[in-house]
């Protein structure tokens, strides 16, 4: 009997190595807010009055600046990646974009100066966020693109615990450094040095996995498709299943060469059964960027000071539980509950529980206001008001991580055909970062502006937006990519059935007369 144990391994590798460029994504979203919070930052950039107190305007600007500019470089990285990986493949365009990260990191880790190290730090961060915006394009489909269906939502899935773990380590090191460095520069230097660890892993880690299969295949490279294919399925070039799977790919990109050809990004995106998907892909970021959880990531500090839990020990602690719980949220769904679930019922379980959460928190902030709202303020005890509305935080955090934490990488990478794959990857990874971009712009004014009224901002989005949108959207749940053609109209399942009938007479055909050419040599 085989052995299918590990039958998936080097797909599960794979996805492991090009997901420490994920790691980066979440830890440059998460180490921001904790630098620029810190109280010898503050000083040597003239965030602090002359009488001592805190510049509250300036300390806003800086860290909304230092955390925005991220964004904004990851927009333009996500668009320039539609040109580039189509081109030169999944590989080679995440090794070229995180090497631009690494100069983006070296420019903020040797950033001093008090007249020109601000300039250093949004020039690298500006650039690394080019790099990030690429990588988030262009992993998911490249994993989406090598996975079997049966545990594609899965191994797509590590995307958000990926996300989580780098949220996670930037909160213990800036939690380290608030402890143990206190007047001294590596106080933002080793977390920004730090993030040439992961980006160094991911670059190695490359130049050990093969292309993508699909890419391959639509590039006309038949031959190494199939290699690719069935290394990846640890099978034979001859295994029936490989040739099933390689049969259907083909057949879907046969169909779309003969729809689409020569009608370009019009096409791509206007198509039958295109157009709905990019809105799709765009709306579903744009509320989950608007769930309130990023605000809570990009400025964990601040939240945690608004609700009482002020004094650096204080705040940094309850930032770090809180991004161990969401990595340990975020694995056991998508372990263990992304497909059983399904992708919608998820998505509506945790748009609900996210908004009951928030109207709690934010009801429980109006009616017992903490005494301190500066996450530098020194306090003797946290409340029980505080204690129970960070508690309540923990528990949304959870529901964020069963739904709209993983699920819309994972539905975005499952609805697009090969050809517009990485146009609707891109979509979705520009949206992301374009309404990323926003609300790390405005946090912190609506933190010190809003006071209680941002968590019932945030639970009606939940809500009123998100949750309606969770039951309007199709499941794609144990469906193949190619698939999604039939599920949003683009043809028939009848037209989808006779395709594949062909290609696999035409590789049966193909395998025969190569028989026949040994057999005849021998």
């Amino acid at each position: 009997m085989e052995d299918t144990r590990f039958q998936n391994i080097r797909v599960y590798w794979l996805a492991f190595v090009v997901y420490w460029g994920i790691v980066l994504f979440g830890y440059d979203t998460g180490v921001g807010g904790g630098v620029v919070n810190n109280s010898y930052f503050q000083k040597h950039f003239g965030m602090v009055k002359e009488d001592g107190t805190q510049d509250k305007h300036r300390v806003n600007e800086v860290s909304s600046n230092v955390v925005s500019v991220l964004q904004a470089g990851a927009f333009f990285g996500a668009l320039g990646s539609t040109a580039i990986s189509p081109r030169i493949g999944r590989r080679y365009t995440l090794l070229a974009f995180a090497l631009l990260f690494s100069v983006g990191a070296i420019l903020t880790t040797v950033a001093e100066s008090p007249s020109n190290g601000l300039a250093l730090i949004y020039a690298g961060r500006v650039i690394s966020g080019v790099g990030i915006g690429g990588i988030s394009a262009v992993a998911p489909a490249f994993v989406s693109e090598c996975c079997p269906k049966e545990v594609r939502g899965r191994i797509t899935g590590l995307f958000q615990i990926m996300v989580a773990i780098g949220v996670m380590l930037s909160y213990f090191i800036n939690y380290g450094i608030g402890i143990n460095i206190h007047n001294s520069v590596n106080v933002w230097r080793i977390p920004f040095g730090f993030q040439l660890v992961p980006a160094g892993i991911m670059t190695f880690g490359l130049l050990t996995i093969k292309e993508s299969p699909r890419w391959l295949a639509s590039v006309g490279r038949k031959e190494d498709a199939l290699n690719n294919l069935a290394y990846l399925r640890r099978r034979s070039i001859h295994d029936e299943v490989v040739l099933h799977e390689i049969a259907e790919i083909e057949a879907a990109i046969e169909e779309e060469r003969i729809a689409r050809e020569g009608l370009g990004i019009k096409e791509a995106f206007f198509g039958k059964g295109n157009f709905i998907r990019f809105v799709i892909a765009f709306v579903i970021f744009l509320l989950q960027q608007w769930s309130g959880q990023n605000s809570v990531n990009y400025y964990a500090p601040q939240i945690f000071a608004s609700i009482g839990y002020t004094g650096t020990k204080n705040s940094l602690l309850a930032s770090g539980i809180y991004g161990v719980v969401k990595v340990v949220a975020t694995a056991i769904f998508i372990f263990f509950g992304v497909e059983y679930l399904g992708r919608k019922l998820s998505l509506i379980i945790s748009a609900f529980g996210m908004g009951t959460l928030f109207y709690i928190i934010g009801a429980i902030l109006k009616t017992h206001p903490p005494p301190a709202v500066s996450s530098s303020d020194v306090v003797t005890a946290v409340s029980p008001a505080s204690q129970a509305m960070a508690a309540m935080l923990y528990i949304y955090v959870c529901f964020y991580s069963m739904g709209w934490g993983p699920l819309p990488w994972v539905y975005v990478s499952d609805i697009f055909p090969t050809r517009t794959r990485h146009y609707g990857l891109a979509m979705a990874s520009a949206s992301q970062w374009l309404w990323n971009f926003v609300v790390s712009k405005v946090t912190p004014d609506m933190v010190s502006d809003l006071g209680w009224k941002i968590f019932i901002m945030f639970a009606t989005v939940n809500v009123g937006g998100m949750g309606v949108f969770s039951l309007l959207i199709p499941e794609t749940k144990g469906r193949s990519l190619e698939d999604m053609d039939i599920i949003f109209g683009a043809i028939s399942q009848e037209e989808r059935t006779a395709n594949i009938v062909a290609q696999e007479r035409a590789f049966e055909e193909t395998e025969g007369k190569s028989v026949h050419s040994i057999q005849d040599k021998v």
